[in-house]
């Protein structure tokens, strides 16, 4: 082991003072403000095409967290994850269905995960672009929304809506009979309404 002398010490701590300090880590999302979800004031949707008719779902558990920036949104960051079991379409025969393992094979894929690096303002809003997984197939995806943030009784709020669609053969929701598209349709358009509380 190396000793330094008293005066060796500093020369060293001299030496380093030479060097300029590295920035800090945080810097890029300085300023940002960390939400999460209020699960009792929002809701996450979809609507699909099965015999001809339009159908409307949701998701009774889901988690959202959004770590946001007004002043710099490309720094900004969104995470969804989604419990792909605790599906509710008014119906129970075809919530087992649609948890079986031809579907969203909820006992092998648990949980579907939107992640979003980037958000970038636009003329109507905003767009988060990121990478979205279902049954472990994950592809790019770019979400529009809008956000609106208040103060509510001593507490910062956000409320956050958007529409987005998506096709589910894409991340392999449709094997074997269920790859027609006849009878179920390709097109899922998935809607949300989202109150996030700052913490």
């Amino acid at each position: 082991m190396r000793v330094v002398f008293p005066g060796a010490l500093a020369a060293v701590l001299l030496a380093l003072q030479a060097f300029p300090a590295p920035p800090p880590a945080a810097a890029a999302t300085a300023g940002a403000t960390h939400y999460v979800l209020d699960p009792a004031k929002s809701t996450l949707e979809f609507t699909f095409t099965q015999a001809g008719a339009q159908n409307k779902g949701r998701f009774r558990h889901f988690t959202t967290v959004l770590d946001w920036s007004s002043e710099d949104p490309a720094s900004s960051h969104l995470e969804v994850t989604v419990e792909m079991a605790l599906v509710d379409t008014g119906d129970q025969e075809r919530d087992d269905t649609l948890r079986d393992a031809d579907l969203f094979a909820v006992k092998k894929f648990a949980q579907a995960r939107f992640s979003a690096a980037q958000i970038v303002k636009t003329a109507s809003g905003y767009e988060a672009v990121g990478k979205l997984t279902i049954r472990d197939i994950t592809r790019d995806m770019r979400v529009p929304f809008s956000l609106r943030t208040a103060p509510e009784q001593g507490q910062n709020v956000a409320y956050m809506t958007g529409k987005t669609s998506l096709k589910r053969l894409d991340f392999g929701v449709g094997q074997g009979d269920w790859k027609a598209t006849d009878q179920v349709g390709n097109d899922v358009a998935v809607a949300f309404a989202l109150r996030l509380i700052a913490h």
